[in-house]
């Protein structure tokens, strides 16, 4: 069968840099063809080349066998491929039925035409969404349906889906990837990006595995196990995810929350975590997870309750007090909320602990801010040009790890980490555990907030269990399983929960790499 789009040989570099070696690729109408790998693998720079994008250096590509060359964007879309990037391009000012024809808007509008015509391709993704409704009140999986629609509106013939899911609640990644097949069935070709290998397993036709620029391998799920593709991608087995801590000694409580609340988001929550502690705080995306700890770090203000540290009250009004007090949060949005990307890995590693780096008067203290940085760059293996290089040019895992550094040099009582590895590849995800560990080793207490289950299952102590706004209960060792979980933030005993998920107690694969 002659493909959709083939890439022979294709080779691209960035200066003195090559993102791609003779790179060999191809795609069929109807197909799902996955492409993984770690972050650096050289995925992004396929995938722009795919969508004209980028040119590429060496080699060509081929569509219906035919040599083509998609000098932009829009020579791709003019030929029917279209890339949809994980964070949506679209207008957040301009209705839906407005971006949905955004390419193919004429001089004269029919503004009940093009509400109808975009209702209609909604629609025939099962969704129902107002075309009438800003871009910007919709959800995240309401936002990738409306990019999908418009693609669909250019009768798209290939569409690559960059990390699609990353945002999702399960529910909405669930029903995202019922539109993929879908698709498939209608002869569209999907390239499928995406570090959730459990996804990868249960939607595509083959996988392409990239390391280092290069194709290692391209196999069927039914010829590969979860382990057998990990080596591929890593070179290190599954069972190596999650790093053991050993010999950590647990101390006395050091966070004390006692009926924390804020009207509509989060209703009267107590927890404790103790020093060298790891514990995790789990439930279904809108349970009010994130809403907690916003709390406990002063991001937001509390109407009720008590945050304590080492007993004593430090109920913070903002998120200053909560540092000066010893807590730091990694919040959930490392772009908008814990870096500043416009800046160096030197000045955004410093930030909470200024005056370890300052003189009494004021000036920095150069050369013992030099040293302590790149210590910090060492520790934390952070991969850059130098320490005076923007973050925003860092991988996704290196940045990551900067928002950590920061709280390294930070010393403080206690670490929040809200998604700590989403959109982060595996082995910076290993990297990124190992790291947790020695904060909890140096007797810090690390509360834990992620939607994957099995992150928690493999990285915790206890698990905390929020729904609705109210912590639920909370799960030991013995107890941990996806399904508890679940039952938990629903309000349900342990066990109830349909068996939507295998128990990751006796499957331990993990849901994102």
């Amino acid at each position: 069968m002659t493909a959709f789009l083939s890439l022979e040989g294709v080779g691209k570099h960035f200066g003195g840099v090559y993102a791609l070696h003779a790179v060999n690729f191809e795609v069929r109408a109807g197909e799902v063809h996955a492409l993984v790998g770690e972050n650096g693998a050289g995925k992004s720079t396929l995938m722009k080349i795919i969508a004209g994008n980028h040119q590429p250096d060496a080699g060509r590509l081929r569509q219906n066998g035919e040599v083509v060359r998609f000098r932009s964007p829009r020579e791709a879309l003019g030929q029917g491929v279209a890339l949809i990037h994980q964070e949506t391009a679209l207008v957040p000012d301009l209705t839906v039925a407005e971006n949905v024809m955004l390419c193919q808007l004429p001089g004269l509008i029919r503004w009940a035409g093009m509400f109808e015509r975009a209702r209609g391709l909604i629609q025939s993704l099962g969704f129902e969404i107002d075309p009438t409704a800003l871009v910007s009140s919709l959800s995240a999986a309401q936002r990738q349906v409306v990019e999908i629609a418009k693609a669909l509106s250019l009768d798209v013939k290939l569409l690559v889906l960059d990390e699609p899911t990353a945002s999702l609640a399960p529910s909405d990644a669930e029903r995202l990837l019922g539109i993929v097949r879908a698709l498939r069935e209608r002869g569209v070709g999907i390239v499928y990006i995406s570090h959730r290998l459990d996804e990868v397993f249960n939607i595509a036709d083959r996988i392409t595995v990239l390391k280092d620029g290069s194709v290692v391998d391209t196999v069927t799920p039914d010829a590969i196990s979860m382990d057998g593709l990990i080596r591929l991608m890593v070179g290190r087995p599954l069972d190596a995810l999650f790093p053991r801590r050993e010999n950590v000694a647990i101390g006395p409580v050091v966070l004390d929350v006692e009926g924390l609340g804020r009207r509509g988001a989060v209703h009267g929550a107590s927890l404790q975590v103790k020093a060298g502690e790891v514990v995790g705080l789990g439930g279904l995306i809108g349970s009010g997870r994130s809403e907690l700890v916003r709390l406990i770090f002063g991001a937001d203000r509390a109407d009720t309750g008590k945050v304590r540290i080492d007993g004593k009250n430090v109920t913070p009004k903002n998120s200053g007090q909560a540092v000066r007090a010893g807590i730091g949060l990694v919040p959930e949005d490392r772009k908008g909320q814990g870096a500043v990307l416009s800046m160096s890995i030197r000045i955004n590693s410093t930030m909470a602990r200024l005056s370890d780096v300052s003189h009494w008067f004021g000036g920095l203290r150069l050369a013992h801010e030099k040293r302590t940085v790149a210590d910090l760059m060492a520790r934390l293996r952070i991969k850059a040009r130098d320490m005076h290089a923007d973050v925003s040019t860092l991988s996704g895992g290196n940045q990551q790890k900067v928002v950590l550094a920061k709280w390294f040099h930070a010393q403080g009582k206690v670490i929040i980490l809200d998604e700590p590895t989403r959109g982060v590849d595996v082995g910076a995800k290993v990297e990124i555990y190992t790291l947790i560990n020695d904060l909890a080793a140096q007797g810090m207490a690390v509360l834990v907030v992620s939607s994957d289950h099995n992150e928690l299952i493999g990285l915790c102590d206890r698990i905390l269990v929020m729904g609705s706004g109210h912590l639920r209960g909370e799960l030991q060792g013995a107890d941990f399983s996806e399904e508890n979980i679940v039952s938990m933030s629903l309000g349900l005993g342990i066990g109830q929960a349909a068996p939507a998920h295998h128990a990751a107690a006796n499957h331990p694969l993990p849901s994102t790499i």
